[in-house]
């Protein structure tokens, strides 16, 4: 496969998305930068999102699938970490950058990231967003990110947010990318590139809208805590007193974030 030197290869993992997807494909569309490509990965969806997907590209006669958007199906459901892997290795462009269906990005998200990561001849860079609600209206709720994270400082603060990372694979390589199939799977591969020796530059603009439905947040909360210990412990192969010293950091952070 013939690599573009400018072109940014977005994935999307769609699972169940068909409220978001059409908004999805436009929003990319609208993007001020235009050197792009669009592969969104079905993991099996059992309502509309294909159906949709497929609707959306049979409108746009020089967006066809094999072009500039493109539609990868699976059969069955394989998780997220799956489909984004699935979206690597199906991508042309030397930059990747990841969305998940049902964030939003700002119409100069790419145009500006990427003239970041030139500035700073990095291969990995983040930026700030906002927390949005069910509409993906912001809710004045930013993450602001630090000029630059090392893998020791991201193991006590996961600011990495998925949605506005972009890689340059000239540097990473592909397979250093790919995601693990554990819980947390973005944390763990934002972790393991860092180890490798690789900084992460984050530019603090909000250029994309998390958006978060009501849901229990007690529930989540709980279960944030594991998937991170078992991240420090199984994955990292931390000590006990590491973990536990970075445990407390992450969460105080974590608070702090969402309030």
């Amino acid at each position: 496969m013939m690599e573009s030197d400018r072109l940014v290869s977005i994935i999307v993992p769609v699972y169940n998305a068909a409220d978001y997807i059409e908004q999805t494909i436009a929003m990319v569309r609208a993007q001020t930068f235009k050197d792009w490509e669009l592969i969104l990965v079905d993991d099996g969806s059992a309502d509309e999102s294909r159906a949709k997907i497929e609707g959306a590209l049979a409108s746009l006669e020089d967006e066809s699938p094999g072009g500039k958007i493109r539609l990868v199906t699976k059969e069955k459901n394989e998780g997220v970490a799956r489909a984004r892997n699935t979206g690597i290795d199906a991508a042309r462009g030397r930059y990747i950058a990841f969305l998940d269906a049902d964030d939003v990005w700002k119409m100069d998200k790419l145009e500006k990231e990427l003239a970041f990561m030139r500035e700073k001849q990095a291969a990995f860079v983040f930026t700030a967003y906002e927390f949005g609600d069910e509409n993906a209206r912001g809710t004045g709720r930013v993450v602001h990110v630090p000029p630059q994270l090392t893998y020791e400082k991201a193991l006590s603060r996961t600011v990495i947010f998925t949605s506005t990372v972009l890689l340059d694979t000239r540097r990473t390589g592909r397979e250093l990318i790919r995601m693990p199939e554990i819980k947390s799977e973005d944390t763990a591969a934002w972790w393991r590139i860092l180890k490798s020796g690789f900084t992460a530059y984050g530019l603090d603009q909000v250029l994309t809208i998390y958006r978060r439905p009501a849901r229990s947040l007690s529930s989540n909360k709980l279960k944030a805590v594991r998937r991170i210990w078992n991240l420090y412990r199984r994955q990292e192969g931390l000590c006990l007193c590491k973990s536990i010293y970075n445990l407390i950091f992450w969460a105080v952070r974590a608070t702090l974030r969402r309030i």
